[in-house]
């Protein structure tokens, strides 16, 4: 197996198990443990995974999140029913703010559905979704790109939004700890709080098993928003103390029939 095939075989194998072993692959593959730990650092070095003890992950950690290719690629029945719950606070008529992320992005090739609408946004995803959508008017903010987020970032992308004005804005986080949001990078993180601020109502979406997780950067406390949607209950200790600070936390239902 030639170099790039078997590197995206140890991706293919952490999109579907999320972690693999040092000793497993190098057996697997029949190579030396120092060629797969090439093969890591390399992966790492492009941001494709982090690096643990004896193999590697692609679970968030304080300052890694996995790119978005790869999280475009999970909880895809998770992420297509907290779409369908956000999607129930959208009226024709709104400007709706979406920030970076996969699940952003799914919710964004879903808002036709709410259409007429003005949807301003700096993820790359649902600027390619919304370019020719009718009865969509797209206000794609500029800046950075970043790969990595398949976003926009920067100066030019916050100098956008402090002169912008919205009814809503769907913010994703990758880390909620106690009754505080957080994110590994601090672009992201300025780029969020500029939606937040320019928003009417905020809206946090973040995966039930990010619940109990931290991050290098605090992106807001959960009191900042109007609500938050989640695909399933988390902990019950994360439940208690959302439910005292009288936050309104959603659990996306199961569907009647199956999400298309």
């Amino acid at each position: 197996m030639k170099r790039e095939e078997r590197r995206q075989a140890i991706m293919d194998q952490l999109v579907a198990a999320r972690a693999v072993d040092l000793d497993d692959l190098a057996l697997r593959f029949a190579v030396s443990r120092m060629t797969i730990h090439r093969d890591l650092d390399d992966l790492e070095q492009a941001g494709l995974l982090r690096k643990v003890r004896g193999g590697a992950t692609i679970e968030a950690g304080t300052q890694f999140e996995s790119d978005f290719r790869i999280r475009e690629l999970q909880d895809g029945e998770a992420k297509a029913r907290m779409a369908r719950a956000a999607l129930d606070l959208v009226e024709p008529g709104m400007t709706v703010m979406v920030n970076d992320g996969s699940m952003a992005a799914l919710l964004g090739a879903r808002l036709t559905d709410r259409a007429p609408l003005t949807v301003i946004t700096n993820n790359a995803a649902v600027i390619e979704r919304l370019k020719d959508a009718p009865r969509v008017t797209l206000i794609a903010l500029g800046g950075i790109y970043s790969a990595k987020f398949n976003g926009f970032f920067g100066m030019v992308t916050e100098g956008a939004l402090a002169g912008l004005r919205a009814d809503l804005a769907f913010i994703s986080t990758p880390a909620v700890a106690g009754l505080q949001a957080f994110h590994m990078d601090d672009n992201a993180v300025r780029a969020k709080r500029a939606m937040m601020q320019a928003a009417e109502r905020r809206v946090l979406l973040v995966n039930h098993a990010r619940f109990g997780r931290s991050a290098l950067h605090t992106l807001a406390d959960l009191t900042e928003f109007d609500a938050i949607i989640t695909d399933a209950p988390p902990a019950p200790e994360d439940r208690a103390a959302i439910d005292r600070a009288g936050i309104a936390l959603t659990i996306a239902p199961e569907p009647k029939e199956p999400l298309t």
